[in-house]
C-alpha cells in the first residue's frame, strides 16, 4: 500500500522516507502557488527603453515614457532602489517577446502590491511555518546504505548549523510522521520570521515552495550557503537516484535551471526588502 502511495505522490520512483515528504511537500505547494499570479506565457514587446524613477510610494518602472502598473492596475512601485533596478533588468533583458515565466521578481512585486488572497503578515508567517512539518532535511531514510550516509553527510551540517543559529532543537526522523518539533522551535521561528515585513515574508514563503524546505530557505536567507548548494541538497534524493537509474535528455537540466532561477529570485527578492536586523548585519558585513 505505501510503495503504491509513494509513487503517487512522487513524480520519480524513489525510496520512502524524504521522497514521501517532497510528495507531501507537493501537494501543499499546488495550493500555495496559487496564491502568486500566474501571467500570461509570452506577449510581443511593445517598449524600447527600460527606467527607473523615485515617487511618493517608493521607486518607480518606466516602459519608455508609460508607467509600469500591476494586474489590478496600481501603480507599480517597490520599496528600495536596488528591487527597483533588478526589475527594471528583467524587463530589459526581454528581446523580441516578453517572456513572463522568466520574471519572477516582477510576479513577486505584482503579488505583493496587489495582494490577491488579501493575506495578513500572521497568514504569511504560518504559512512558511507549515513547511516544518514536512522539511526535505527532516526525513530520512533507512535504506540503501548509500543514500542514508549522504543524507548524513549532506543534511546533518545544515540541521547542526540551524539549531546552533537559532539555538533550537529540530532532529530528524525515518518515520513517515517525520520528526516531533518541539513547540518551542516553532515559537522561536515565529518570532523570527515576525521580524521581516510582509514583502519579505512573501520572499520566503516563495523560496520555501522551491525547496519543500524552511530549513534550508533560512539559510538561504542568512547567507550560510549558495543558491546552488540549497538546490543540491533540496534534491538530494532525486539526484542520487538520477546517478543510479539515469534521467530523461534534457528534462532534468531544464528543471534543475528553472529552481535554480527561482530560488536566486526568491533569496535576491527577500536580501532587497529584508528589515530584519539579522540581514542588514550580514548586508553591511559583506
Amino acid at each position: 500500500m505505501l510503495p503504491s502511495l509513494h509513487r503517487m505522490l512522487c513524480t520519480r520512483p524513489v525510496v520512502l522516507g524524504s521522497g514521501l515528504c517532497r510528495g507531501l511537500c507537493s501537494l501543499e505547494t499546488t495550493f500555495i502557488q496559487k496564491r502568486y499570479y500566474a501571467p500570461p506565457t509570452e506577449r510581443k514587446k511593445f517598449y524600447q527603453n527600460v527606467s527607473i524613477a523615485q515617487g511618493e510610494g517608493g521607486y518607480e518602472i518606466n516602459l519608455d515614457h508609460r508607467k509600469l502598473k500591476t494586474p489590478q492596475g496600481k501603480l507599480f512601485t517597490v520599496p528600495s532602489e536596488p528591487l527597483a533596478i533588478a526589475v527594471a533588468t528583467e524587463w530589459d533583458s526581454q528581446r523580441d517577446t516578453i517572456k513572463f515565466f522568466t520574471m519572477h521578481l516582477t510576479t513577486l512585486c505584482n503579488t505583493a502590491l496587489d495582494n490577491p488572497t488579501q493575506r495578513n503578515k500572521e497568514q504569511l508567517i504560518k504559512s512558511s511555518l507549515k513547511f516544518l512539518d514536512t522539511d526535505t532535511v527532516c526525513y530520512r531514510v533507512e535504506e540503501p546504505p548509500g543514500l542514508v550516509e549522504l543524507q548524513t553527510n549532506e543534511w546533518d551540517p545544515v540541521l547542526k548549523w540551524a539549531e546552533n543559529r537559532y539555538d533550537v532543537v529540530i532532529g530528524s526522523s525515518t518515520s513517515i510522521m517525520g520528526p516531533d518539533i518541539p513547540d518551542k522551535t516553532r515559537d522561536v521561528f515565529h518570532r523570527h520570521l515576525a521580524s521581516y515585513n510582509s514583502w519579505s515574508l512573501l520572499g520566503i514563503e516563495f523560496m520555501i515552495t522551491q525547496l519543500k524546505s524552511f530549513i534550508l530557505s533560512m539559510c538561504l536567507v542568512d547567507r550560510f550557503l549558495t543558491v546552488q548548494k540549497a538546490v543540491l541538497l533540496s534534491r538530494l534524493e532525486e539526484e542520487y537516484q538520477i546517478q543510479h537509474w539515469g534521467s530523461v535528455e534534457w528534462a532534468h537540466d531544464y528543471d534543475l535551471q528553472e529552481i535554480q532561477a527561482r530560488t536566486a529570485a526568491g533569496t535576491l527578492f527577500v536580501h532587497l526588502c529584508s528589515s530584519s536586523s539579522t540581514s542588514k548585519h550580514k548586508l553591511l558585513q559583506d
